[in-house]
């Protein structure tokens, strides 16, 4: 079946995408408004988007009458965000930061989490999260009902159990991320693998012949 995206209502369009383009990573982001108020709240267009320099990427879609939820604006008015990894013990947590609360709400203190402060940003860390990534805005892009914005890595943070710190080999599965699956509330578990090993061109032509 084929789509024109262009004679597709918006929300039709949001609906058949993030419904197939799954599992998406989360980025629970915190920020602090120019005001001193803390944000916390989930985000699944997010992803690495290189390692030089370091950076990420995440889509902030705005309000139905155009305006900037409170993580956008706090991101393009101090240039300060901190990237924190879901697992699954934090999921509820994460999901009560879901919540459509004004400006003035405290996100974090509603839910009771704990914070840890970051090295070089105002924006704290959630500390029982396994990963946390302070960022600076290295670019937005507005597009539409959306803010794309680029966030350049300048401390990584992760908790000792689940690194080895002179290989920095990271022990992915302990850490028991969530991603965002489809429809409403839908969330999965990291937990069933399959290993490809990338081809070498030049085995791979010799089985050609």
């Amino acid at each position: 079946m084929e789509f024109d995206f262009a004679k597709v209502a918006t929300a039709d369009r949001y609906k058949l995408m993030s419904a197939s383009i799954t599992p998406r990573p989360i980025a629970w982001i915190t920020t602090v408004s120019p005001d001193g108020v803390r944000n916390a709240a989930p985000y699944s267009f997010f992803n690495m988007m290189g390692s030089e320099p370091p950076l990420v990427a995440v889509g902030l879609m705005r309000r139905p009458d155009g305006s900037y939820k409170d993580s956008a604006r706090n991101i393009l008015d101090t240039g300060e965000f901190v990237v924190n990894l879901v697992s699954e013990s934090d999921a509820p947590d994460m999901n009560l930061t879901c919540i459509d609360a004004p400006p003035d709400f405290d996100e974090l203190e509603a839910a009771n989490l704990a914070t840890e402060p970051s090295s070089l940003i105002a924006p704290p860390r959630i500390a029982s999260a396994p990963v946390s990534m302070e960022c600076r805005l290295y670019q937005s892009v507005e597009a539409g009902l959306t803010t794309v914005v680029l966030g350049e890595v300048l401390r990584f943070h992760i908790h000792d159990d689940l690194v080895d710190a002179d290989r920095l080999h990271v022990d992915s599965l302990a850490m028991n991320l969530v991603a965002r699956m489809h429809g409403a509330g839908w969330y999965t578990r990291c937990k069933d693998l399959l290993q490809l090993r990338r081809p070498e061109y030049a085995e791979w032509i010799k089985t050609q012949k």
